[in-house]
């Protein structure tokens, strides 16, 4: 996955409540699902290039 650098963020909404706090709700709960599907990606990565290490550094004939 790519590396991403948001250098500015606006974000306008209107809530009924505590703006911040609805927010800060939709926020994290946008980032968490996004941290899951980053950290099953990074798995997944990890457990094709062990599989690709199968049979490495094994003597052969």
């Amino acid at each position: 996955m790519p590396k991403v650098t948001i250098h500015n963020l606006e974000v306008r909404m209107q809530v009924d409540g505590d703006d911040g706090a609805v927010f800060t709700r939709l926020f994290n709960k946008h980032i968490q699902a996004w941290a899951k599907l980053y950290e099953d990606e990074c798995a997944r990565a990890k457990h094709t290039a062990a599989e690709r290490g199968f049979g490495d550094g094994e003597d052969r004939p």
